[in-house]
């Protein structure tokens, strides 16, 4: 039996009122879950404590689901990686370029390349979040659209940032993914990702749709004051009765305990407990640099409410798989290069080390993105989850 008590320490001294407010923590190996824990509240406004079955909103955590079942269909020939993208979803092949802004409003002209779904997995299409990106965020002010996060569609209909295959740009990139894969199966993206990659996974409390089962397990968002103290934020759910699409970029919600399967599943070159959903070639083609010379670049923020400047594991080049984000370099006492990983809006993250067989998610609920606290305590924890996997190895002759 492993000795979990360095991840009991870290994740003890991660809550509190000017910390954060509750968590949930899970790490596997290739064998198996090893640690699953919560810690702190689900809300400070009741102080109900956290449980390992709390479901979060886990926001852009969603894009790996979706890239799975993405590439799933590229597997069956229904999808192709480097096809023009617009044979599926006409809208691509209209899209222009914004390369700035005159007196009329909002300058465009034709891309230079086709989108492709290798370019929209790796976020190299040029499509940008208004979160990040100074040139969309003005125009979503001035054409007056719906939040990217939002579930309209109306929120799609933005320009590219840069020309196809130019730079890393992150943005909706995904949400566009989650068309194509509507296109061809032609069934809404909930209903495809419970059929070909939840249900089979037996991820049980993932779905895009919030369910009143869920009602006393739902974890409070709550923001950080500029003192650094907690406070709850109201979090509307989204009207089922106008929403016009499942962001195929985010939008779902689970629990560290489904999260770590899917997780497992790709550790495990896409198998968990006798289901297979997807070859072990893919999973490995997966995890590979999909990008080329380019890197991914920190983001600057537009919106601080939502987002502090972001560039995690800051120093290290990074590249983008098919759809993750992949460190050149170990992570000292933590992953090693090659690892894969992202993370959700409101401080939610995993990662996936396939040298050493080793992953974790680490949930919370907190605005803006990249918390500092959260990042020192996500890292703790990793480096704990390593120090517990190292012990438990056998001692070498």
């Amino acid at each position: 039996m492993r000795n979990i008590e360095p991840i009991e320490q870290v994740l003890a001294a991660a809550v509190g009122q000017d910390r954060i407010a509750g968590l949930v923590a899970a790490a596997a190996t290739r064998e198996g879950v090893i640690f699953e824990g919560a810690r702190g509240v689900r809300s400070l406004a009741t102080g109900e404590p956290m449980t390992t079955d709390a479901v979060f909103r886990i926001a852009s955590m969603t894009k790996t689901i979706t890239a799975v079942a993405a590439m799933q269909l590229v597997e069956q020939g229904a999808l192709s990686l480097d096809g023009p993208a617009k044979h599926i979803l006409p809208a691509l092949g209209e899209v222009q370029v914004l390369t700035g802004f005159n007196a009329d409003g909002p300058m465009l002209r034709p891309p230079r390349a086709e989108i492709t779904l290798r370019h929209l997995l790796t976020h190299t299409a040029g499509f940008a979040y208004e979160t990040w990106n100074a040139k969309i965020a003005r125009y979503v002010r001035e054409r007056q659209l719906p939040p990217m996060r939002s579930a309209g569609l109306a929120a799609l209909s933005v320009p590219l940032a840069n020309d196809p295959g130019e730079r890393w740009e992150y943005g909706v990139n995904i949400e566009m993914v989650g068309r194509m894969i509507e296109a061809v199966s032609s069934s809404d993206l909930e209903t495809h990702l419970q059929d070909h990659v939840l249900k089979p996974l037996g991820m049980q409390d993932t779905s895009y749709i919030a369910r009143p089962a869920w009602e006393q397990r739902l974890a409070d968002v709550h923001a950080r004051r500029a003192d650094g103290t907690l406070k709850v934020v109201a979090s509307p759910p989204i009207d089922e009765t106008k929403r016009e699409f499942f962001p195929g970029g985010g939008g779902l919600f689970s629990t560290a305990r489904d999260y770590i399967r899917v997780l497992r599943a790709l550790l495990n070159g896409g198998e968990l407990d006798g289901v297979r959903i997807l070859k072990a070639a893919t999973v490995a083609m997966m995890g590979e640099n999909h990008m080329g010379a380019l890197n991914v670049l920190p983001l600057p923020t537009e919106m601080p409410q939502l987002s502090n400047p972001v560039d995690l594991m800051p120093g290290i080049t990074k590249k983008w798989g098919l759809s993750f984000l992949i460190n050149t370099e170990a992570i000292p006492g933590g992953r090693a290069a090659g690892s894969l990983a992202w993370a959700g809006l409101m401080n939610t993250y995993f990662w996936l080390d396939p040298v050493t067989g080793v992953a974790g998610v680490f949930m919370t609920q907190i605005l803006p993105f990249a918390d500092r606290i959260v990042l020192e305590a996500f890292d703790a924890f990793e480096r704990a989850v390593y120090e517990v996997v190292s012990a438990g190895k056998p001692a070498r002759a």
